[in-house]
Parts: structure tokens; sequence; C-alpha cells
């Protein structure tokens, strides 16, 4: 199996499939990144995403993975998204707004057990900054350094932050949950439950 890497150099030298498999490779995992942080327009984000990886293709220099990248326009695309909407005015502080302030509506992922259904609820009440840390943690399983090129912030803040908005999570968690029992083995198997979530977030319908 070739590379991005390899994909990507024969992308730019002009190989069109090249490049289609390479966003191929990556479109369930840009799909799951929107699928919990908006309620409409998720196919319209991806194109966007993957647009902007195709007019930036060259001024990609290697200094991370090529997922990482892509995770990178992502978050930039995500946060244009809210603030080009005229009801927000603009001006959003994602450290403190989350995506149940901008969107109150459920999350569109149907969720099979108690446990995913109150961390989807979780996530969506916490500030969005902290939402995407955790879930590129562990939906997608990058390092605390990976995550700091997503969010453009140093290493140690990225690893702040995601101790900040595990924390965070199990305060919302306890307060939709409501059995502490119930809580702490949810929270103890975070990662178990995460990648449960995980594989009913590969399609973006």
């Amino acid at each position: 199996m070739q590379t991005d890497a390899d994909m990507l150099d024969a992308w730019r030298k002009g190989d069109r499939s090249a490049g289609e498999a390479l966003f191929e490779r990556h479109f369930d995992a840009v799909a799951r990144f929107f699928r919990n942080k908006v309620d409409h327009g998720i196919d319209d984000l991806i194109q966007r995403t993957f647009l902007a990886c195709v007019e930036t293709k060259d001024r990609f220099r290697g200094d991370s993975s090529f997922r990482t990248y892509v995770f990178a326009v992502a978050h930039n695309v995500l946060g244009k998204h809210y603030r080009s909407e005229k009801r927000h005015g603009g001006k959003i502080d994602f450290g403190v707004t989350s995506v149940f302030d901008l969107s109150p509506s459920p999350s569109v992922i149907v969720a099979k057990h108690r446990e995913q259904q109150v961390l989807l609820q979780a996530l969506r009440k916490i500030p969005l900054e902290n939402q995407v840390v955790l879930e590129l943690y562990y939906w997608e399983k990058l390092s605390a350094r990976e995550v700091a090129t997503v969010v453009g912030v140093p290493e140690g803040t990225a690893r702040t932050r995601i101790r900040r908005a595990k924390q965070l999570l199990e305060i919302e968690m306890g307060k939709l949950m409501g059995n502490k029992a119930l809580l702490e083995t949810t929270i103890a198997n975070l990662d178990g439950w995460a990648e449960s979530l995980r594989e009913q977030l590969r399609s973006p319908t």
C-alpha cells in the first residue's frame, strides 16, 4: 500500500487518481470530525475541506503527517463555518462556547447505548476547543503533539487542554447520567466507549 507521502508526491506531479485515492483514504476521518459538531451541511463542509487541501497542496511541507494536515484544514473550515453564520455575528470564543450553545438541537448521530448517548451529549456541551481535542485524541488516536499541530498551539498547551477537557466532560456526563457507579465505569473505559462510537461515525449520512 502506498504511503500518504508517495500518493501526495504523485498527485503533485499530475496524477489526479493519486489525489482522489488520498482523499478517499481520509474521507471517513473528516466525516467523523464534523458529524458531532454540526447538525446540517456536513457534506458541504467535507467538500470545502478537501477543496482547501487541493488549493494548498503545494504549501504542505511535510512537517506533520498528511492526516494531521487534513484535520488542521478541517478545523479551520469548522471555525469559519460558525463564524460566518449571521446569527453569531462572527465573534465566538471557542474556548467558552460549545456546539450546544451554537446549535442546541440533538446530535445527528444515533447511539446504541446509554453510555454512548451521554458521551455524545456531554461532548457537545463542553467548549468547542475542548471537544475538538478530545475527539482527535480518543477517536482519531492523535498524539498530543499532533493535536497541537491541528489546533495551532504548543504541545504543552494541547496536553493541558486534553486534561481539562476530560475534566469538563466528566462534569457534564455526571449531570446527564445521574448514576455515580455507571459514570465511574464509563469514565474508566472512556477509550472503549470512544472506540465503539468511532465505528458508528464512518458515514456522513
